[in-house]
């Protein structure tokens, strides 16, 4: 017997490497999952779904999952660090166009604890200095529900850190990073480096690189934090989703 399908749905990049990065999460995912399955139950089926850039799109692959399976439930994990239009519009969209009868959709990715300390790593492992002006640099969002969640994940990474960072943003909303990089050098900080809380490799990314600071952290990626993250967001919706259909 299987458990519900996983479906991870992230934004899509045109990167090569955003790309591989998604498809090697979900196989970790699939890995971590097989390692803790029931007895009598094997390893969910994990399968990959984009929202914008690229496909395929959450629906198609729920009305793949149902034509191939049509009694197995569905999982969705929105593999974003904040909860904007693509989290609150997209994907409730997809679903409801997939017709797929028995879809769970989880909270997303971020803000997470888990997400901070993974942030202070990379950090570390870009060369930040103690003393050093810190930049929170987000994708950006206009929606306000998902500047919240920045603004959260900001206090996080405060909390590890036990030192302030200046939230800044990479495409959509003010300020943008390399101001911000700009004011803190002028405001006297000798060192600025770039804590950067994207999930994947890609064109925001290489922004950063080009926004003038000292150093700049690896996105998120693939951490075991992250897959343990993954993995118990679906389990807690896979039990919700196994009662329902059993009932």
């Amino acid at each position: 017997m299987n458990g519900p399908a996983l479906v991870l749905v992230a934004h899509g990049t045109r990167s090569t490497r955003g790309v591989e990065m998604i498809a090697a999460l979900a196989e970790a995912v699939t890995r971590e999952l097989s390692e803790t399955v029931a007895p009598g139950l094997r390893a969910p089926v994990v399968r990959t779904a984009f929202v914008d850039v690229l496909g395929p799109s959450p629906s198609e692959v729920l009305r793949d999952l149902r034509a191939t399976a049509p009694d197995m439930p569905a999982v969705v994990i929105p593999a974003f660090l904040a909860s904007g239009y693509h989290v609150y519009q997209d994907v409730p969209r997809e679903v409801g166009e997939s017709g797929h009868p028995t879809v769970t959709v989880t909270p997303a990715m971020g803000p997470d604890p888990a997400l901070a300390r993974i942030m202070t790593m990379r950090l570390r492992a870009a060369g930040m200095r103690r003393g050093d002006a810190v930049v929170f640099a987000a994708a950006g969002s206009s929606d306000a529900r998902a500047r919240a969640d920045v603004r959260r994940a900001a206090a996080l990474l405060t909390e590890q850190l036990d030192a302030p960072v200046r939230i800044a943003y990479v495409a959509t909303g003010a300020p943008r990073v390399p101001e911000v990089v700009a004011e803190l050098r002028d405001s006297g900080a000798r060192r600025v480096v770039i804590a950067s809380y994207l999930l994947a490799q890609g064109l925001f990314q290489q922004r950063l690189h080009e926004a003038g600071a000292d150093g700049v952290a690896e996105p998120i990626g693939v951490h075991p934090a992250v897959v343990r993250l993954l993995a118990d967001r679906y389990r807690s919706a896979a039990a919700q989703s196994t009662a329902v259909h059993v009932r």
